[in-house]
């Protein structure tokens, strides 16, 4: 077998330096076009949005009729050489020598050269990422992934991996999934009838995380800056296009901070991403720009070159309650925003992103710094337009006697949080940090509207394929 020796990304990028030079290529016929003379296909090796047209010639290839008498996602490795075509669609072709058949793909493949919608797609998990969609959503991933890397390692952050097994719910909001090994046939109880948890794997009730946040402020309060990013989940019973069982979140944690210093961070790293996203990324954004979202790339380009709004809660309530508009949530003070909400302010009121600080006490988490009003925390959420909440984040409570008062108030056993309190009694500083769904990010980035779609195999509510 022929061994590819380059990717049709480099010589999409390149057609100069690989004109009229022989080369191999190897990846799957996305069309197969034949004249009887000679063949087109259209091949695609999952590097680049645009595939590379292979020019097969009848009197160069022995077998020419089984090698171009095959369907949709074949896999071959051809040999040619590169001729420039600048006055094609495409920028160069490959003139096939050799051509190798390296796997065959039947008839009754399920995805043909027509158009399929992302709801028959999330049906065939295993195979929707070889569409075009798909493809170049998760380019952007990767890229996406990379960059949120190479932003916090340029400012010195310490990566580190933070537990998905956990004993505590850092939410207070019991959306977690249990961890067991216990036989749920033959559940083992002790004397009050109650399921014996002593004899579970880790002699006590586990979930999944849903959060890394408690854990990094440990490794906050001795490295300073620290990120973790990795999967969380929720046990959440929702359907809606935004929320998924399992989902990617990126939590940095700063020390010797405030909610002042965490808005500037997370403002500096969601303009990293889209400015990294659309400077490496220049043919998928096209591509979504044209076929996804009209305005995506407009959008995009504002955003990253912006300064960000601020309000506070009660203004927002305010801005909201004077609105022209009639929303189907009611609104007034206390009231948790609601998504139509968020995107009024940040697309119709600000026109840009905007942070909304100061939330009440009784619809946040008990970890978040209590403000001076008694009634209020110094929380924050970033409203994006397009999407609505991508950040939500806040400054710590490192006052140890406002952090037990706050347990009281969210119904929680202070016993589970001991360890937790030893960082406010152990040299304790303010600290703050945030929150950002990796998939929102995403969603933001390609202008696609369902969470589903950004997801490799995506896991929500009555939904787990494979």
């Amino acid at each position: 077998m022929l061994k590819y020796n380059v990717e049709v990304k480099q010589l999409m990028l390149n057609p100069k330096q690989y004109a009229d030079k022989e080369c191999v290529v190897s990846g799957w016929a996305r069309t197969i076009r034949d004249q009887k003379a000679f063949a087109f296909i259209a091949l695609q090796d999952g590097s680049y949005q645009q595939p590379l047209q292979l020019v097969v010639n009848r009197e160069n290839v022995a077998n020419y009729d089984e090698l171009v008498h095959q369907g949709t996602g074949t896999a071959y490795t051809a040999r040619g050489k590169i001729v420039l075509t600048p006055n094609a669609k495409q920028p160069l072709e490959m003139q096939v020598k050799e051509i190798v058949l390296v796997g065959d793909c039947p008839s009754d493949f399920p995805l043909q050269p027509k158009r399929h919608t992302v709801e028959y797609l999330r049906t065939i998990p295993h195979l929707r990422m070889r569409t075009n969609l798909l493809q170049a959503v998760f380019r952007v991933r990767s890229e996406a992934a990379f960059a949120i890397h190479e932003f916090f390692h340029s400012r010195d952050f310490l990566y580190i991996h933070t537990p998905l097994i956990t004993t505590n719910d850092a939410e207070g909001a019991g959306e977690m999934f249990q961890v067991t090994s216990l036989d749920l046939n033959n559940l083992p109880l002790n004397e009050a009838g109650k399921v014996d948890y002593t004899q579970d794997f880790f002699n006590k009730k586990t979930y999944l995380t849903v959060t890394g946040q408690l854990h990094a402020e440990a490794f906050a309060q001795c490295f300073k800056n620290v990120y973790t990013f990795g999967p969380t989940f929720r046990a959440e019973n929702s359907n809606t296009t935004r929320h998924a069982a399992e989902f990617w979140m990126i939590e940095p944690e700063i020390s010797f901070a405030d909610i002042e210093d965490a808005m500037n961070l997370a403002e500096d790293m969601l303009k990293h991403i889209i400015k990294r996203v659309l400077e490496r990324c220049p043919s998928e954004m096209q591509m979504f720009n044209q076929f996804v979202d009209k305005g995506l790339l407009e959008r995009l380009e504002h955003v990253a070159n912006s300064n960000f709004a601020r309000i506070t809660y009660t203004e927002a309530i305010d801005l909201l309650k004077k609105a022209d508009k009639k929303f189907k949530y009611a609104v007034d003070w206390g009231c948790d925003i609601q998504t139509e909400h968020e995107r009024y302010l940040s697309e119709e009121v600000f026109k840009s992103p905007v942070f909304v600080t100061d939330y009440p006490a009784d619809i946040k988490a008990f970890y978040m710094r209590q403000n001076e009003d008694g009634k209020t925390v110094a929380a924050f959420d970033c409203l994006v337009p397009g999407v609505g909440e991508i950040v939500g984040g806040s400054q710590r409570e490192e006052r140890l006697e406002r952090l037990e008062q706050a347990y009281l108030n969210k119904d929680l056993n202070v016993a589970d949080y001991a360890w937790y309190n030893d960082l406010r009694r152990f040299g304790s500083t303010p600290h703050a940090g945030y929150g950002l769904g990796f998939e929102r990010i995403l969603m933001y980035l390609t202008g696609v509207s369902n969470i589903r779609d950004v997801e490799l195999f995506p896991r929500t509510a009555g939904n787990a394929m494979y």
